[in-house]
């Protein structure tokens, strides 16, 4: 039996976005300085500036465009999105 073919952007782009094993402290240090409340786009433009590799920054910019009150609120969104693989 052969091995099973892989399909266009298994490798690549789709692979980047698997779930990354992130802890909540590394999230939280990758929003470092940020004020809260604030939006999706000011928690991607801060984890950018703290260096978040591309596949956190990917998985964040897939959080709901919606207001942030805490590091918290954050956190549990981005663990959802990573259950769920999907924005809510």
């Amino acid at each position: 039996m052969s091995a099973p073919m892989q399909t266009r952007g298994q490798k690549g782009g789709e692979a980047s976005l698997h779930a990354p094993s992130v802890s909540a402290s590394e999230l939280a240090s990758y929003l470092k300085g940020i004020s809260f409340p604030c939006g999706k786009q000011d928690i991607l433009d801060t984890a950018r500036n703290n260096s978040a590799p591309d596949n956190v920054i990917e998985w964040l910019d897939r959080l709901p465009d919606k207001e942030y009150n805490n590091v918290t609120d954050v956190e549990r969104e981005f663990g959802q999105i990573k259950v769920t693989g999907s924005q809510r």
